[in-house]
């Protein structure tokens, strides 16, 4: 009676495991972005709570019903896995919303999703842009910006440079021409330096394709989401240009042609 009363509860126990383990998944899945442009790489990665011998996960990316991926991907000893997606190819055509479906085992099921945004559906915009320089009026400055827009550009005088205000809609780039005569960067022998660019109090890098004796070209990627670009030279118009500099010296000489003629008056 013992025995016949221990196996059943042993039976339960082992089926009530069971149970939990086909209705509690054991999988987890996530992208390292959530909005990817064409020609983006994609990582996709997660975490496998218990560990089915040699069993991989099976991945799985739909655009709506459209099967654009697959994949078996290998689970490491902790349990952690990972791979990677080019984002482009004859199935990278729409863009809207991709589902990330994995699978593990039986009945462990995981699911994400991401925004996708081919190059044809990216605007790209070339205008020119009035910045306003205080007394010295204003002047103008080229661009080409792709995945967003610039909303304002204004002198910032207190790091002797530019502030470009963006709405980035997606990961993007933005080309400046940018006139040496109201801002520049030198050195102390007059020739190039570097610019500072910080975007949203980070600091970056940038490309300098073309340099002019007018004027340079910046390119300068941003990310989804960025509003604001510093662009940090060593002088800009209007207290720190060459006009300002150019009336400032008329106005001491000037100053000093009068005080020397009433000196000379007084004797």
């Amino acid at each position: 009676m013992k025995i016949t009363l221990f196996c059943v509860l042993m039976l339960l126990a082992v089926t009530s495991m069971g149970t939990a383990f086909a209705e509690g998944s054991l999988i987890s899945v996530q992208t390292d972005n959530g909005n990817y442009d064409e020609e983006d790489t994609i990582v996709i990665s997660g975490k496998v709570t218990t560990l089915i011998g040699d069993t991989q996960v099976t991945l799985q990316l739909f655009q709506e019903s459209t099967l654009i991926e697959i994949a078996q991907i290998k689970v490491a000893q902790d349990g952690n896995y990972s791979t990677t997606i080019n984002a482009w190819g004859p199935l990278w055509q729409n863009q809207g919303t991709y589902l990330i479906k994995v699978t593990y085992g039986e009945d462990n099921v995981a699911e994400t999703s991401f925004n996708y945004t081919p190059k044809s559906e990216i605007i790209e915009i070339t205008e020119t842009i009035e910045v306003g320089a205080g007394d010295t009026g204003t002047f103008d400055i080229r661009y080409t910006i792709r995945g967003g827009t610039i909303e304002t550009i204004d002198v910032d005088p207190e790091n002797l440079g530019l502030l470009v205000k963006i709405t980035s809609l997606h990961d993007g780039k933005l080309i400046l021409e940018l006139p040496r005569e109201f801002i520049d960067a030198e050195k102390q022998n007059g020739k190039d330096e570097e610019f500072i660019i910080i975007i949203n109090d980070v600091q970056t890098t940038y490309e300098e394709s073309l340099s002019f004796s007018e004027f340079r070209i910046l390119t300068i990627d941003f990310d989804q989401g960025d509003s604001e670009i510093q662009i940090i030279g060593t002088y800009v118009i209007p207290e720190f240009g060459t006009i300002v500099m150019i009336i400032l010296t008329i106005g001491i000489m000037a100053s000093i042609l009068l005080t020397k003629n009433r000196f000379q008056i007084k004797i």
